[in-house]
């Protein structure tokens, strides 16, 4: 019997319980920061060494956190159906994990690009400062999709998103664009589990939608227990 499809979309609550911060809280503040001041071209142009900083103590932090039970429970949800992960986030904490299929719609912190050369990447660990440059003296940046840059992976998403036999979406508020836009490609009938403590999609709005009102290190190893129980019997 072919394996049912079943892709997750995830987003800053999936790694809140390793203790990675989401993104912005209610005043547009990332852990501080104005984000358009350390996540936008312009901000790099004005102040690269404040943005190159503010990624440097992101990556740091990485370092430090390990994958949750929810990361986890996908991992072994790979054992019974045919998974691919699709996240908002720029950490690696699914591919810790073990996740083997994992498409980063924003980028990752732990790879850097030339500023030259946006097909020139690099695997990265340590600090990036002013003056690391790529073989052709073009400044390095970290790998990530800054506000104002378009998605260059959101179409392959949409087209991941409209195999799914099953959809699972966790951690995000499915309420910022253009990531919020992949929820309308699935098709009509494929069931959507919606995990997250304070859920802000209703049940009203999709006919085959269950909200699982709860963190994903809780709200994941629970429905995925009960997708293997239903796909055994």
């Amino acid at each position: 019997m072919m394996q049912k499809r079943i892709v997750v979309l995830t987003g800053a609550g999936m790694s809140a319980d390793s203790g990675i911060k989401t993104f912005r809280d209610a005043g547009g503040l990332w852990e501080g920061y104005d984000v358009m001041e350390v996540a936008s071209p312009y901000g790099f142009a004005r102040n690269p060494s404040l943005v190159l900083d503010f990624y440097n103590q992101r990556r740091r932090q990485l370092l430090e956190v390990v994958p949750n039970q929810g990361h986890k429970m996908l991992v072994e949800l790979e054992r019974h159906f045919k998974v691919t992960v699709i996240t908002q986030n720029i950490d690696d904490l699914h591919e810790r994990a073990g996740s083997s299929h994992v498409l980063h719609l924003h980028g990752e912190l732990l790879k850097v690009r030339s500023t030259g050369d946006e097909t020139f990447v690099l695997y990265w660990k340590k600090d990036l400062n002013l003056g690391d440059t790529c073989s052709k003296g073009y400044q390095l940046r970290p790998h990530i999709v800054w506000f104002g840059e378009e998605v260059p992976l959101l179409s392959e998403a949409a087209q991941i998103t409209a195999t799914a036999d099953i959809l699972i979406i966790i951690g995000t508020s499915m309420q910022v664009y253009p990531a919020a836009g992949l929820l309308s490609y699935a098709k009509p009938q494929t069931p959507v589990y919606f995990i997250d403590p304070k859920p802000s999609i209703s049940a009203l709005n999709y006919d085959n939608l269950t909200i699982i009102e709860a963190t994903a290190a809780k709200g994941v190893p629970t429905l995925v227990a009960d997708l293997i129980h239903k796909e055994l019997l």
